[in-house]
């Protein structure tokens, strides 16, 4: 599900040369410091440690095999297999059985979970002319595309409603809120009528939601070629972009209110769980949406007449883009088979032998819409063969200190389903053992890109600067770094030319971390390599194994790039002397997100006063229309002063907390004695619940699953995260009660967090 997971992909000719001259900056400076530099000394080892932990990798790695990616894939996305099917089954029985074989004890946990089908799929263009949507994806060539197979399913919505509606077309560009206040102000109403909307600028369920708070009646989503089609590159199978016939599947579930089984919210669907009723439930999306090919938006595009649309909602069909409503109309019918599915998830453990009590969780998915040699085969056999090694390990007599726990997920796509159900299932035992869980999902040529708890970017970096690229040969971590220099957002660019550091992007959602991180405050890490493999080829059908071997990664060398990356990333963790989690990066990050805060109500109070002044004056700009003007909207309430005193002081307090943790642990470290074993035990079972420390019970306002305070996905975004949720929300809705509410219960969790940080720093000065 992890799109829109990566780096920024576009750039030009010279953008490419500045990045070879920095990469290569980078390699020079990578072999100065080489030369110059002796043995590391490790996050979280103590003397003597390194060493033997490096050994311990460099190991590993020998028995890495590229082959054996290709081979595992050829198997796995050999034909379809969604959640639900005979094909996910026979996949999650396989994968155990190679668990197995490597020696770890391994079990298949099965959830059973709400899962509609299509039964009915009709989209005709009525009015001014006829047209019928193919609503099909033939196969291209033969062995390029899985054809004959009983177990495709067709594009569609997964948690649409059923439904039969007519009425009258309205284009609106990307279908968030900010493309409804431009056409509420171009004097376009959606109300009564069926919207469609191209895929991007957000997940797709938010765009059904959003058109459903406005009055509409449907939803069509349709993929442009400017995003992923000829405008990008040839259509595939020339190569990699999408089609005429190409359509993105995917859920319309509303997880930002919660993901998992939309019948069984916050508890584990399990056989005898108590379930609600279908029409008890709040996440299915509230009018029925459908997604097709641009080939068959085309036909009602172009019937669409009124208003030429802004010049950035312009795709690239050869036509001029109309807003609507009409003269279009279309009938839309949509009907599903609303039936129980099973999602079989395999648990793979290799205990430890010193803190058996403390688990080491590492995950990817391994259901798909169709094929999804991408998606999320890609990283699954990436997965497998880091398994595979460590196995290979214990089979030559070593044992990691910690219990490693990896676990394939199914069901992933339709919402999170698999994960979710077993966090929840397994809540309490998580709670208390659970140190870490790190996530991978799609992975393919370029450039690393990392997400996760900021208590975990200290050591995520130190271990990316170890890692090899495989195709430029310095490490990964500088190879990122130069991609933020050149390609990254204004933002990210200014960042990397401040400091080489590489950053942690804050999560949101879009894979299976969220029961994890935001449910349950584990400290989380989601990785991946990307940004040379862009394609077209997303939840369609030509998301296969040709497409990946040509497009995706040749000859799987980032394959083994991620399963080194997350591979020492276990066994680092597994093996630590003691945990290597670090504050004064979270500090520092948490410090920026309130300064985001502080500038977006200044920004708001600014832009009010404008707007109002516009109002007073009757100043209001013409539309692309010369014979429509704007209507002028009603003035808003003035933007208040909001206090964040309570969180510059809380905060004042962490960054303290987090360099006085600092300086005990360097002091214990570089004592002749050392850390005890039994001190760094009890050190650990503080650490790993510092996380915890940032959740709150009753969750974020209006939606309690999501208990993390720093980082959720948006309300109105779905993947992409809001940091400081529960503030930055009640601002943008200009709820200002609410805010100050919610600076003051952040401002709370902030000192909770450092308390617990102090309770380690104790810990760890006793003697």
């Amino acid at each position: 599900m992890d799109r829109g997971r990566g780096l920024p992909q576009n750039g030009d000719v010279k953008m490419e040369g500045m990045l070879r001259y920095i990469v290569g900056l980078a390699m020079a400076l990578g072999s100065a410091a080489s030369a110059a530099g002796g043995a590391p000394n490790l996050m979280g080892f103590g003397t003597g440690g390194s060493e033997a932990q490096l050994k311990l990798e460099a190991k590993f790695d020998t028995h890495l095999a590229a082959e054996r990616l290709e081979e595992r894939m050829r198997r796995l996305a050999g034909r379809p297999h969604h959640a639900g099917s005979a094909a996910g089954k026979t996949n999650a029985h396989w994968i155990a059985s190679e668990f197995e074989r490597w020696g770890f004890e391994t079990k298949i946990e099965i959830f059973q979970f709400l899962f509609p089908t299509p039964k009915v799929r009709d989209l005709e263009l009525v009015e001014p002319t006829t047209f019928r949507a193919a609503l099909r994806e033939p196969p291209v060539a033969p062995g390029a595309t899985s054809s004959g197979q009983p177990d495709l399913l067709p594009p569609y919505n997964a948690y649409s409603p059923d439904g039969d509606v007519t009425a009258e077309l309205v284009y609106v560009n990307q279908g968030l809120p900010r493309d409804y206040e431009t056409l509420e102000r171009m004097g376009i109403d959606v109300a009564g009528k069926i919207v469609i909307a191209r895929y991007g600028g957000s997940w797709r369920g938010i765009k059904p939601k959003v058109a459903a708070e406005h009055g509409a009646l449907g939803c069509i989503l349709y993929s442009d070629p400017r995003d992923d089609g000829y405008f990008q590159g040839d259509p595939y199978p020339a190569g990699a972009f999408k089609n005429v016939n190409g359509v993105q599947r995917g859920s319309v579930v509303d997880m930002p209110l919660f993901p998992g089984d939309p019948l069984t919210p916050g508890v584990g669907a399990t056989k005898n769980a108590r379930r609600l009723a279908i029409d008890e439930t709040t996440t299915l999306a509230g009018i029925p949406v459908l997604p097709i090919s641009h080939g068959d938006a085309r036909p009602l595009l172009a019937a669409l007449g009124g208003a030429v649309a802004p010049p950035d909602w312009r795709g690239a069909l050869p036509m001029t883009y109309h807003l609507g409503p009409g003269p279009a109309k279309v009938h839309l019918r949509l009907s599903f088979e609303w039936s129980m599915a099973y999602a079989y998830d395999v648990i793979a453990t290799l205990t430890g032998d010193e803190r058996p009590e403390q688990w080491i969780l590492r995950g990817n998915h391994h259901d798909a819409w169709v094929n999804g040699a991408h998606d999320p085969v890609s990283g699954l056999v990436a997965m497998m063969e880091e398994a595979r090694a460590i196995g290979r390990l214990a089979q030559d007599g070593w044992r990691p200190r910690r219990t490693i726990v990896y676990a394939a997920w199914d069901a992933e796509e339709p919402g999170l389903i698999g994960s979710t159900e077993w966090v929840e299932t397994h809540a309490e035992a998580l709670r208390q053992r659970a140190a870490v869980y790190i996530n991978t999902d799609s992975n393919g040529r370029g450039f690393l890109n990392a997400g996760g708890s900021h208590t975990l970017e200290a050591f995520f970096e130190e271990l990316a600067r170890s890692i090899v690229d495989p195709q430029k040969q310095i490490s990964v971590a500088a190879r990122a770094h130069a991609y933020r220099m050149v390609r990254g957002t204004p933002e990210q660019r200014e960042v990397a030319q401040q400091s080489d550091a590489l950053p942690l992007e804050a999560l949101g959602s879009g894979s299976d971390y969220t029961p994890f991180l935001q449910h349950l405050g584990i400290a989380s890490l989601n990785i991946g390599y990307g940004g040379e493999n862009r394609g077209g080829e997303y939840h369609s059908r030509y998301d296969t194994v040709d497409h990946y071997t040509r497009f995706g990664d040749p000859g799987f060398r980032y394959g083994i790039a991620l399963a080194q990356t997350a591979g020492h990333a276990v066994l680092r963790l597994a093996e630590a002397d003691l945990l290597p989690f670090e504050f004064g990066r979270p500090a520092a990050t948490f410090s920026g997100y309130v300064d985001e805060l502080i500038r977006l109500t200044d920004e708001m109070r600014e832009e009010h006063q404008l707007e109002n002044r516009l109002i007073r004056e009757g100043h209001y700009e013409a539309v692309a229309d010369p014979t429509k003007t704007w209507i002028t909207p009603e003035p808003r309430d003035p933007v208040p002063h909001l206090s964040f005193a309570p969180l510059r002081t809380a905060l004042t307090e962490l960054h303290e907390g987090a360099r006085r943790y600092g300086v005990t642990l360097e002091e214990r470290f570089s004592a002749p004695t050392g850390l005890p074993a039994a001190r760094a035990v009890v050190v650990d079972e503080i650490l790993f619940r510092v996380e915890r420390a940032l959740t709150r019970e009753e969750g974020l306002p209006g939606r309690p699953w999501f208990r993390h305070q720093t980082y959720a996905p948006g309300f109105y975004t779905g993947y992409g995260v809001k940091t400081l949720p529960g503030v930055r929300e009640a601002i943008e809705q200009r709820d200002w009660a609410l805010a100050e509410r919610q600076i003051g219960l952040a401002a709370a969790t902030f000192s909770g967090f450092t308390a617990e940080i102090d309770r380690a720093t104790a810990a760890l000065g006793k003697e």
